[in-house]
């Protein structure tokens, strides 16, 4: 498996975590003010999943661009 394809499996696997991220993020908020004491601790979770996902396609982009 080439470099590329790796990545394209690990951009697969970041994504579906950003999006499940995001909708627990989703349900936090539809559910405060219950819970509202882990707000960062999700954001934060959200927040760096979203970040790993964005680096990893900022990375493809460049490999393919080589």
């Amino acid at each position: 498996m080439s470099d590329i394809d790796e990545l394209k499996a690990e951009i697969r696997k970041l994504s579906a975590k950003a999006m499940k991220m995001k909708l627990n993020l989703h349900d936090l908020s539809e559910e405060l003010p219950l819970n509202w004491t882990t707000i960062i601790s999700v954001a934060q979770e959200t927040y760096d999943a979203y970040a790993a996902l964005e680096a990893a396609r900022k990375k493809l982009k460049e490999l393919e661009a080589a």
